[in-house]
Parts: C-alpha cells; sequence; structure tokens
C-alpha cells in the first residue's frame, strides 16, 4: 500500500517542499527491510532506526516487512533530522493506522526520540514561508518550533510534542475539524516591545568626538574604525553602539530570523528577531567561519550580523585572508558560497564597527607614553588591515587616551536615550526618502509596491539589493539624486579628493556620510560644514598608511 506525506527541506534560507511516498510490500519477512530513496544524507538514513524505535513505543505493532521511503524530487540532496515526522506518519498511514487519507493539506517536520517524543529542528521559518507560498495551510511541527513558525500570518501552526498526538490531531482531520488550536503570535506586539540594553552612552566619559562619529554612523548605517591606544575606551564605545541604532523594521527582522533559524541560533521563547544582531567574533575565527561555509554551505559571522553590527576588536590581529573575505559582503551585501554540490547565496548587509591599536605596542601618537615600535614595525602592523577593505570603512576616528579631569569628571555624559532619538529622527528622514513606510500591522512596505520579506519568493539577494532602509545603502544613483552638493562644497570636496587621493569609492562614501550628517542637521540640503565634516572622518588613514 501506497502513503503520501509533505514535508520541507531548507537550502541556503529558502526551503523546498518534499513529498514522502511510503510503499509497503505486504510481504511478511523474517526481518523488516528498510530503504530510504532519493538523495537522503546520513541523517536521513538514519531515521529508520529512530522512526522504527518512536513507533513501537507508541504502542503500535508493525509487523515485519519489506518498506521503501522516496524523498520527492529525487534530484536534490535530502539532509536533517527533520523527516523523522512525515516518515513515521506516511508508515502508520500505509498500514492502515490513520483514519485521515489525504495529507495533502499538511505539512510535517521534525525529528522523533526513540520514546515517540518530538524535538525542534532548524529553519523552521523558511519551511512555514515556503508552505504557505505552495498552499499548505496547516503545519504540523515540535512544540519548540512554534513560535518561530507562527510569525508567518496565512498557515495554521499546530504545535506537537509526540507521535501519538499528531495521530490524534490528523485524524481529528479526518472527521471534519481539527481538535487543537492554532497557535497565535502577534509580531508587530514583538517588534514593538520595549527595547533593554544592559549598556549605555552615560557610563563613557569624554570621547565627545568619538561618540559624535558613533552617532552618523548608526543614524547612516555607515561602517567605522576606531584607533587608539589601550585603554581609551574602543571596546566599550563599540559595545554601546547597539542602544542607538534603529530598532529592526517588520521586513528586515522577518530576514534576520530567517538567517539564525537556519544557523540554529534562534531564541526559541521568542521566535522572532526584535533587537538588531550584535556578533563580536574572536581574531582567531577561520574564514570560513566569518564568511559561511562547510559542504553544506552555512551562514557565517557576516550573515548572522545581517540587518544589524558586526564588530572585529583588535583588527590587525585577524589573519590577513580572513579580513579579504569581508570585501564583498561590504560593497554587495550578499555572500555566495560555492561548492560542487550546489552554490547558495546568503544575505549579508550589516554595519561593521572595527577597533584597532597604531602599532603594536599601542602607544604610538600618545602624549602619555612613548611609544617604541620604529616605523618599520608600525608600518607591517597597519598594512595588515589592506587598503582596498579600508576604502570601504566609511568613518575612520582617532580614539585618544582619556584624561583624568574626565575620567573622574562629577558630570554624567549624554545618555544612548538622547541619541538614539537624533538617530531615530534621522532614520524617518532617510525612510521617508526611500519610500519605506510601515502598514497597519507593523510591517515594513515600500510605496512603489514591492512586496515584504514573507511574501517576495525572489532569493534573499535580490531583496537585499532592492531594500534601502540607511544612506549607506545608497546606489550610485541615489547618490547623484540626493546628495547635490553647491559650489563651494564642490570645491572643497574637489580639493580634499587631490590633496589626499581618495578613490572613486571613497569619494560615493563622503558623499553618504555628508547625507546623514545633514539628516542629522534635518538640513534638506548638504552645506560646506557637512561635507567637511564627512572628509575629516576620511583623512586619519592617511597618518597610518601613507
Amino acid at each position: 500500500m501506497l502513503f503520501k506525506t509533505r514535508s520541507a527541506a531548507v537550502y541556503g534560507i529558502d526551503a523546498n517542499l518534499i513529498d514522502v511516498e511510503v510503499d509497503f510490500s505486504g510481504v511478511k519477512h523474517d526481518q523488516e527491510q528498510f530503504s530510504t530513496v532519493g538523495l537522503p544524507d546520513a541523517a536521513v538514513r538514519e531515521s529508520r532506526d529512530r522512526v522504527r524505535s518512536a513507533i513501537r513505543n507508541s504502542g503500535f505493532d508493525l509487523p515485519p516487512t519489506r518498506i521503501t521511503i522516496n524523498l520527492a524530487p529525487a534530484d536534490i540532496k535530502k539532509e536533517g533530522s527533520g523527516f523523522d515526522l512525515p516518515i513515521a506518519i506516511g508508515i502508520l498511514g500505509a498500514y492502515g493506522g490513520l483514519q485521515v487519507k489525504d495529507l495533502s493539506d499538511f505539512l510535517l517536520i521534525g525529528e522523533l526520540g526513540l520514546d515517540g517524543s518530538l524535538r525542534a529542528v532548524q529553519g523552521m521559518l523558511p519551511i512555514a514561508i515556503a508552505a504557505r507560498a505552495n498552499g499548505v495551510r496547516n503545519l504540523v511541527i515540535p512544540a519548540s518550533n512554534a513560535r518561530e513558525a507562527a510569525v508567518v500570518e496565512g498557515v495554521n501552526v499546530y504545535p506537537v510534542q509526540s507521535l501519538l498526538e499528531v495521530r490524534e490531531l490528523l485524524n481529528s482531520a479526518a472527521l471534519g475539524s481539527i481538535a487543537a488550536q492554532p497557535l497565535q503570535v502577534k509580531s508587530a506586539d514583538l517588534l514593538n516591545e520595549l527595547e533593554h540594553f544592559p549598556f549605555d552612552f552615560k557610563d563613557v566619559r569624554g570621547q565627545h568626538t568619538a561618540k559624535r562619529a558613533l552617532e552618523v554612523a548608526a543614524a547612516g548605517g555607515h561602517n567605522i574604525l576606531m584607533i587608539g591606544p589601550p585603554g581609551s575606551g574602543k571596546t566599550m564605545l563599540a559595545k554601546r553602539l547597539p542602544s542607538i541604532l534603529a530598532p529592526l523594521r517588520f521586513e528586515e527582522a522577518l530576514e534576520t530570523t530567517k538567517i539564525h533559524s537556519v544557523a540554529g541560533v534562534l531564541d526559541a521563547h521568542r521566535g522572532l528577531v526584535t533587537h538588531r544582531p550584535f556578533r563580536s567574533p574572536h581574531h582567531t575565527i577561520s574564514d570560513a567561519g566569518l564568511i559561511g561555509g562547510g559542504m553544506i554551505p552555512r551562514p557565517g559571522e557576516v550573515s548572522l550580523a545581517h540587518n544589524g553590527l558586526l564588530f572585529l576588536d583588535e583588527l590587525p590581529e585577524f589573519p590577513r585572508n580572513v579580513l579579504e573575505v569581508l570585501r564583498q559582503p561590504l560593497e554587495d551585501g550578499n555572500v555566495t558560497i560555492s561548492r560542487a554540490a550546489m552554490s547558495l547565496s546568503f544575505p549579508a548587509r550589516f554595519m561593521l564597527a572595527a577597533a584597532m591599536n597604531p602599532c603594536p605596542c599601542g602607544y604610538f601618537n600618545d602624549k602619555s607614553r612613548d611609544c617604541m615600535c620604529t616605523p618599520p614595525m608600525i608600518q607591517r602592523y597597519v598594512s595588515r588591515v589592506s587598503g582596498p577593505l579600508l576604502d570601504r570603512i566609511d568613518i575612520h576616528i582617532e580614539v585618544p587616551a582619556v584624561q583624568y579631569k574626565e575620567l573622574r569628571g562629577g558630570a554624567s555624559s549624554e545618555g544612548s536615550a538622547e541619541i538614539r532619538q537624533r538617530v531615530l529622527a534621522a532614520r524617518t528622514i532617510q525612510h521617508e526618502r526611500f519610500g519605506v513606510a510601515a502598514s497597519p500591522n507593523g510591517s515594513a512596505a515600500h510605496t512603489n509596491g514591492n512586496a515584504s520579506g514573507a511574501d517576495s519568493q525572489q532569493s534573499a539577494a535580490s531583496r537585499a539589493r532592492r531594500s534601502i532602509f540607511s544612506n549607506a545603502q545608497m546606489s550610485t544613483q541615489q547618490i547623484r539624486q540626493h546628495c547635490e552638493l553647491s559650489a563651494d562644497a564642490e570645491r572643497i570636496l574637489e580639493r580634499a579628493m587631490q590633496q589626499q587621493g581618495l578613490s572613486a569609492r571613497a569619494h560615493d562614501r563622503i558623499l553618504k556620510v555628508a547625507r546623514t550628517i545633514a539628516d542629522l542637521a534635518a538640513e534638506p540640503h548638504i552645506s560646506v560644514q557637512h561635507i567637511a565634516e564627512a572628509i575629516q572622518y576620511r583623512t586619519l588613514d592617511r597618518s597610518y598608511w601613507a
């Protein structure tokens, strides 16, 4: 007898529906024969032992026969333990253990324990989106994955905890109505929850220039490099940067959640990434760990930081080959990983914050301590950060040592709440400029008619290129449209380009930063002072890399 169920497999950050076909011969054998076809990996092939024990420990006595499992389409490699549940339900249906005969409107995902309990699997959000896109209304999944999948509207999510519970749910559907109630999650309420940050800019004494640069970077989503001696507060400033970033919009949150779901780092109790990610990998990380990789490509740190912040402390200590792989994601906002079996793209549109010492001992140009490094030593140290990578960082700022009077000053400095208000005001101006509006349910939509991330079936890379939420993401055409300069500002920029030998990329990034500075001042046009401040953020590298 033949019985069919439906499941799904995740590739990259998207999912494809898989038909699970179960056939048994009906002829008894001395020993049960269980074979799985359709390009299964080791985890799928081992499911026969888990499924067999789960079925028997759930109270079902199956006679030993030949069972054949086909995972269609057969030319796509299947991996993971999520096929345990659809295979087990298919076997029960083939043996007549189910009252329902047609499960085309149900999608089953879950790993089985030997006692018949269900365990969570990775990538449930892309699976829920694929189910809705293909018209599958009911999703039967482990309870641990339920909140993640329930974020997608238009799909009934039924959290279950055991194989017996799944059987009862499906049999109730055969009577005309499903006994259980689907889980409801209001994603807009999750995004509107009050954000609490463990660090605040009130704790930072002095460093007014650095805080101004971080405010500009947060307002426009610009990359920033901080150079200064040990103990000057570079790491302290970077850890407080998330407290002034703009909150995630629904489209951004959905894309970020898909990546974290596939990587297996999503908080199961929340179900949706509601805060911008902050990733701070150690300098011993490999290039595959940073950019992603593996036999079956998985997202790396740059993708886990998508729509958030990637902080690289002690930048020159990272291996040269690791830093160089940052060039493409910094420029394109996505990562393409090619292997013999497949080629996958992951979105990687993040804000880069980096910190470094000016020399090996850390005290070059420090007024309080003498530097013990020779010029060749300093040159070798800073040359670990290549010119092309440095050219992709919009803001270069020096963070000097804090003076004693500032460190012990009684008056508290400006806090994150005040800075964030200015950042949000500037972001509102940018959203109006790029046609980003908020729909009634809290999701982000573009006034030009583009669909949200949940509705779009295009690749993540194309969505990353299409959606513009900040000045740092402007294309060349948008720079020409929104960054017009007066005659005086043109002369200042021309003089800076000629004297400092800046590249065309640096020219565009200066204009983006100047546009952000003007937005912070609520000015519709870029003035001389705006372009002058933006140029100052590009001059520091000439002191060290010249």
